[in-house]
């Protein structure tokens, strides 16, 4: 039910800033107050210069303190004597009479027998009064200042923790177990929908459903059905699963509630749990509603998974508190829980069965035609040149996210407007490629020119023996000027295929090691330029013996667990299958080594060819290649046909 706005009347909020004042204006207080203490104090000598003058009309020492107070007849403060010696009187905050100037004796005792003597010997007429101290305003003052400040600084401390500003209400003093899920009115912060999603087409058709149930839910309970709890949004970073999300809240124009997995956890104990009560009783008075948490496997992680500790885990009773509202719903609460996560594996069995999240939306990196989509979706806001071809850009970006697309598109602008451009063009897309995938361009990086001829080498024997074999990846250019880390490179545009054969395997292996290959034909010597291709070859040979099956000595077994719980302690396997897989690794990598070194030995002029026109070009692309080599004619895999599906 809508509450009129307009008849309620809002109670003002408590300023945390009132405190402060509070405790200013007593600072001022005692600042300004007039005590004994505030007064002039007059030494011993001089009170004995000024009696003798009869100006005192009244001396009041009290029992519990060494201080008296002089009080002078009426007129006698305006003499010469006691100009700048009496207080004036004036004052913010004047309680009662204020003495014209004190005194400082030691013993009371003495001093009154002193003050009897001399008014008898001298004739004079003031009046001796004896009074118990009373506890002064600021006396009252200072001894509660301590006290006050404490509170101050805890009301401060604790509305920093709860995120409260300077200005919130006292409300939000004790805010540090809500909620931080930040909602999104669905009539004003949410723009997003399904246009604004480019691919993920059959992601899109999974929550298309969510939406049709928030939209209109006696179309499914009026049948007995139960609306879904939650839909799991998996899949690898940067491909959209929290744009998606936003898209369902906008398109079913519910509120939306966004936070992340992290910002249930706290220092203090119990805290996640709260903030998760409080997050769900939010949805549910505002329902229907989406909850969308966002990196899940911050609290979602499999229980007494390496807890080491032995301690309590806070983490896990936030988990259970999460457990407990989705599975506590009733089944026409109309809220429903979305999250993502890249670790879908790790995450509790608990909260993955049905009842909780029913549906787990796999939003996987996009294909040819989704990634022309998403670089329509990004080019939209830039001046390109009208002849810019969408195909080509999603043909040289495979492999690419949403994320890398959005990245390359920003970048190809930057660097045309750092060359003066009018508008991009289709080399500052190819530009922008290069600088994501191999890094800053370094043209003046000193290297010596034994070792320039040896990364063109090096870099030609790739080029080479990704020509001759079949199954290689495509060469797209091949260039010389440092990169990153790199001082050469070999840009290859790989086939998008579901499945691999081994003897495509083996193919992107000898051409791997085309570059080490080349420098032992042509030196007779290796250097250490090829440790990222070792490194790359090693894991694909360890995946094909001891993941997928592609070995006949280890046979059709794997290793590989996909549950997550592999911590790398404890091998599936005996020492003596450890050393058969290593033999395996060893012998898989060693043929496909002779083999390139075989075909580059055969094609040895070409090659020098090839790496001639590199250390002159220093860019050489696919035809220069075809210049060189002709038509390309297939140096066929060792592989048997016996090892193919």
């Amino acid at each position: 039910m809508a509450k009129d706005n307009n008849n309620i009347t809002k109670k003002p909020k408590f300023n945390a800033y009132w405190i402060y004042g509070l405790i200013g204006v007593f600072l001022l207080f005692l600042i300004f107050s007039n005590d004994s203490d505030s007064t002039d104090k007059v030494s011993y000598s001089k009170f004995k210069e000024l009696i003798a003058y009869n100006d005192v009309e009244t001396i009041k020492v009290t029992t519990n303190n060494t201080v008296a107070e002089i009080y002078l007849k009426d007129g006698a403060a305006e003499k010469d004597v006691y100009k700048g010696l009496v207080n004036k009187k004036s004052g913010l905050f004047l309680m009662g009479d204020t003495a014209d100037f004190t005194i400082k004796y030691l013993n009371l005792e003495n001093f009154e027998t002193y003050l009897n003597t001399i008014k008898e010997e001298k004739g004079l007429d003031f009046e001796i009064e004896s009074k118990q101290q009373n506890n002064t305003i600021s006396n009252f003052l200072f001894s509660i200042l301590p006290f006050i400040l404490i509170i101050g600084v805890w009301i401060f401390i604790m509305r920093r923790m709860s995120g409260g500003g300077a200005g919130g209400g006292g409300g939000q003093i004790f805010n540090i177990g809500k909620s931080k899920a930040k909602l999104f009115d669905e009539k004003t912060d949410i723009k997003s929908s399904f246009k604004d999603v480019a691919g993920l087409e059959g992601a899109k058709e999974e929550v298309q459903e969510i939406v049709d149930f928030l939209k209109n839910p006696e179309k499914y309970t009026s049948l007995g059905g139960k609306i879904p709890k939650g839909a799991l949004l998996v899949g690898p970073p940067g491909t959209g699963k929290t744009l998606l999300a936003k898209a369902v809240a906008g398109e079913a124009k519910v509120p939306f509630f966004s936070l992340s997995g992290s910002d249930f956890v706290e220092m203090f104990v119990g805290v996640g749990a709260s903030r998760v009560r409080d997050l769900f009783k939010q949805a549910k008075e505002k329902s229907p509603a989406i909850i969308f948490i966002d990196e899940i496997d911050a609290i979602g992680r499999a229980r007494g998974k390496n807890n080491f500790t032995g301690s309590n885990d806070e983490r896990e009773n936030t988990l259970n508190q999460l457990l407990t509202e989705m599975d506590g719903f009733g089944t026409n609460t109309n809220v429903i829980v979305m999250g993502a996560t890249n670790r879908a594996d790790i995450l509790d069995k608990a909260l993955m069965r049905a009842g909780r999240f029913d549906r787990q939306i796999y939003v996987d990196l996009p294909d040819l035609n989704e990634r022309k989509e998403i670089f329509e979706v990004h080019l939209k806001p830039l001046k390109k040149d009208e002849n810019l071809d969408t195909d080509f850009l999603s043909k040289q970006t495979p492999g690419f996210s949403g994320a890398d697309i959005a990245n390359v598109c920003n970048e190809a602008a930057l660097i045309a407007a750092r060359k003066g451009k009018k508008a991009v063009e289709k080399q500052d897309f190819l530009d922008a490629v290069d600088r994501i995938v191999g890094g800053l361009e370094k043209k003046n990086k000193i290297i010596t020119p034994g070792e320039k001829k040896t990364v063109a080498f090096h870099e030609a024997g790739h080029a080479t023996v990704s020509w001759l074999v079949e199954h290689a990846a495509p060469l797209v250019k091949v260039t010389i000027v440092p990169r990153g880390q790199s001082l050469g490179a070999a840009w290859y545009l790989p086939e998008e295929r579901m499945l691999v054969r081994t003897e495509q395997m083996l193919d992107e292996m000898c051409a791997t090691l085309g570059g080490r290959a080349a420098e032992k034909v042509i030196f007779n010597k290796i250097s250490t330029g090829a440790l990222s291709d070792l490194e790359k070859v090693t894991k694909q040979a360890r995946a094909m013996v001891t993941v997928y099956g592609l070995n006949d000595k280890i046979g059709n077994l794997t290793y590989y667990d996909s549950s997550g719980n592999d911590n790398g302690f404890n091998k599936p396997y005996s020492e003596e299958t450890a050393k058969i897989i290593d033999q395996e690794i060893s012998k898989l990598i060693e043929s496909q080594y002779q083999r390139a070194v075989q075909i580059l030995e055969q094609n040895k002029d070409k090659l020098t060819t090839l790496a001639e026109l590199l250390l002159e070009k220093e860019v050489i692309f696919k035809d220069d290649l075809e210049g060189v080599f002709g038509a390309r004619t297939f140096v066929k895999s060792d592989a048997t046909d016996d090892s193919e599906e």
